[in-house]
């Protein structure tokens, strides 16, 4: 009796022993699983998102030169018409990330700024140039400068790039609902992700 019992004991702990160690290995193999899933999903994400836009502008250059113990001035000016085109775009590949499997979290550790890209068509008006002060090829080089300078500030205020910012939060969103779908948590940095609009916060 004593040998049947302690036989049943042995084979109940082998028994349990087996269905413990199958477990585990389920429960890896559905960590590793997940964990390949956000992986592709941060993949699937890391792409190029462009919004593209046109504008316009008029710009008037004057430049004085003085003379003479500055009794005499030279003076040049031109009105300057300029059509651009304005790409907004977010290179998702550089989203830099954490996978921390034992935790269930994906930490996000860096989001890529909009790289702003101005390619403007600039034709001149009314160009007025005194002898002593001509137009030069720095002048061109110095109003190219400044189209693109006041563009930027014109693109960075504008609708052009809110919409970008929005597919941006669009693709980050898909992110978290994934996470969110496998039990896993979403950080930016030490911040987490509780809700779809959560990710809104993160763009500035």
């Amino acid at each position: 009796m004593r040998n049947f019992l302690l036989g049943a004991l042995l084979t109940a702990l082998l028994v349990f022993g087996i269905k413990y160690f199958i477990d585990q290995s389920n429960t890896n193999a559905a960590e590793l699983q997940s964990s390949d899933l956000i992986l592709n999903q941060i993949k699937n994400v890391g792409k190029l998102v462009v919004t593209e836009g046109h504008f316009s502008e008029v710009i008037t250059y004057k430049d004085d030169k003085k003379f003479y113990l500055d009794i005499l001035t030279a003076t040049k000016k031109a009105i300057v018409v300029v059509n651009a085109e304005v790409r907004v775009s977010y290179d998702l590949s550089k989203i830099e990330h954490t996978i921390d499997t034992e935790n269930k979290t994906v930490i996000i550790t860096n989001i890529p700024e909009a790289e702003i890209s101005i390619d403007p068509d600039i034709t001149y008006h009314d160009l007025k140039a005194d002898f002593f002060n001509q137009f030069v090829p720095a002048d061109h080089n110095l109003i190219r400068k400044k189209v693109v300078a006041q563009l930027e500030k014109k693109v960075k205020k504008s609708s052009l790039v809110a919409n970008s910012q929005n597919r941006l939060i669009s693709e980050l969103q898909k992110i978290y609902i994934l996470t969110n779908s496998l039990g896993w948590t979403l950080k930016y940095n030490q911040t987490v992700i509780e809700s779809q609009s959560g990710i809104e916060n993160l763009i500035e």
